[in-house]
């Protein structure tokens, strides 16, 4: 799917357990292909266009690009719901610093901008 050229842009961030066992595993779970496609559907389905995560150490950093009157919350409460949702977020919570039955809103935490450059 082709970007749109107007979209919005959230990040987030997440702390995976310090265990380079586990963060090896994570990676894989996140391979090319891996994602189970009821979730990737999921996320298609309430308008999340693009999504990039990102690893440094135990520290995850998600680009999410969503179509432009995307509703953040509502878009959440509704992903939540989605099929297999739940058990995606009981499988990957094994390597994550968060509660096992954490939703994804609670587990990703949204970060602030405080800098963009003005081209």
């Amino acid at each position: 799917m082709k970007k749109p050229d107007s979209y919005k842009r959230y990040c987030k961030s997440l702390c995976l357990k310090n265990d380079d066992k586990l963060i090896d595993e994570y990676k894989k779970v996140h391979a090319a292909g891996a994602a189970w496609p009821e979730i990737t559907q999921g996320m298609l389905d309430v308008g999340i266009i693009d999504m990039e995560i990102y690893l440094t150490k135990n520290q995850l950093f998600m680009i999410m690009d969503t179509v432009t009157d995307f509703d953040h919350d509502k878009a959440m409460t509704e992903l939540a719901t989605k099929p297999r949702q739940s058990e995606w977020e009981a499988h990957v919570a094994r390597f994550q610093n968060t509660s096992a039955d954490a939703s994804a809103d609670e587990k990703w935490q949204l970060m602030e901008r405080i800098y963009k450059l003005g081209l």
